[in-house]
């Protein structure tokens, strides 16, 4: 059934049958068998046709959001399983202070035998420059210190603005 509500979203947005054909890779009639086949599944017409595509019924157009958000899940499944065969792919990047350092290689190692195809970067950072803060100031956030860092109402009130 995804393929034919493959067929359903190529149409949409190929506003053709013979387009929608070649871009889905079948022929028109095979594309068209495939509409029909689909609107007798669901007891509807869903594609107003003359000589040529007229656009969807009611029916069409709700069984198309449908249509986009199945075939969407669909393809998220197959990527999915694709992962699991080939397992874990990407770059992780770590940030540690110097003295955690030592630990990062036990943290690591186990993963890197597990998942091989995922390549490190290992930051020395100091605390005030960990990663996290620098990615969040790139994205428009700004820092604020710890409660504990922050000055007290009683300091507040001795801060005295430079003088012009």
């Amino acid at each position: 059934m995804i393929d034919k509500l493959e067929f359903l979203i190529a149409i949409a947005h190929e506003k053709h049958f013979g387009r929608a054909a070649e871009a889905c890779r079948v022929t028109q009639p095979t594309l068209s068998a495939g509409i029909k086949q689909l609107e007798d599944t669901l007891g509807v017409m869903l594609v107003r046709r003359g000589s040529r595509f007229l656009g969807f019924t009611n029916e069409g157009e709700r069984v198309l959001e449908w249509a986009r958000r199945i075939v969407s899940d669909a393809r998220g499944l197959r990527q999915d399983v694709e992962a699991l065969k080939r397992g874990l792919t990407g770059h992780l990047r770590i940030a540690a202070i110097p003295t955690a350092l030592a630990m990062v290689a036990a943290l690591t190692t186990p993963f890197k035998a597990r998942h091989p195809e995922v390549r490190y970067t290992v930051l020395s950072r100091t605390s005030r420059s960990s990663a996290p803060s620098a990615s969040l100031r790139s994205r428009g956030a700004t820092e604020r210190p710890h409660p504990a860092q922050r000055p007290s109402p009683k300091a507040w009130r001795s801060i005295r603005r430079p003088s012009a």
